[in-house]
């Protein structure tokens, strides 16, 4: 069975980051998505698809969506080619929403397998400095967003720290995910 690992977290944990360093991985049988983000492509954020409110709008009310959400005045969706994906056997992994969470649940029932990456204040207060699209209050409200929310972890949500090297928090990643490998014929599974 194919699944869907919903990667959430508070901004600046790295989800980005990690999702790129699993990129370069290529593990078997799995695929990062793409969101859809009505932020321009130049904004200095994740590798995404880029839509006006407008496009947005239009390919919400089409159906394209399998997932979509509003937060901090912007739009976010995946798209519903993670059915596909999933519908030909690869496991999918996408940057998710931790206010979103149940409607995941809801849609894909046991074949979501929620992550939720994890940081100490002190580091994301650093990691948000240093990215540079928030201010000072805006800081202050996401650290505060983020110290609510880890009261209210889902108990099946599988918790992965991310204070260290991102490296280390990739090698926790690629041991959960490593078991999930379809088995290719003639192939030995491999999760280097």
């Amino acid at each position: 069975m194919s699944r869907l690992l919903y990667l959430v977290g508070p901004s600046g944990s790295g989800k980005d980051s990690l999702l790129d360093a699993l990129r370069d991985q290529q593990p078997p049988g799995f695929i990062v998505a793409h969101r859809y983000i009505t932020r321009p492509a130049s904004a200095g954020s994740e590798n995404h698809v880029a839509l006006s409110v407008e496009e947005y709008q239009k390919r919400r009310e089409l159906g394209l969506f399998a997932l979509h959400w509003d937060a901090h005045q912007t739009h976010y969706a995946l798209g519903i080619e993670i059915d596909l994906w999933m519908q030909q056997g690869l496991n999918v992994i996408a940057n998710g929403s931790r206010e979103y969470l149940q409607q995941a649940q809801q849609r894909y029932g046991e074949r979501l397998l929620p992550i939720c990456l994890h940081v100490s204040p002190s580091v994301l207060e650093k990691r948000l400095q240093q990215r540079g699209r928030e201010n000072g209050e805006q800081i202050s409200a996401r650290l505060q967003r983020a110290a609510d929310y880890q009261h209210m972890l889902p108990a099946n949500c599988h918790l992965l720290a991310n204070d260290g090297a991102l490296q280390d928090t990739l090698a926790e990643l690629l041991a959960l995910i490593c078991p999930m490998q379809p088995i290719i014929e003639g192939e030995m599974p491999s999760c280097n």
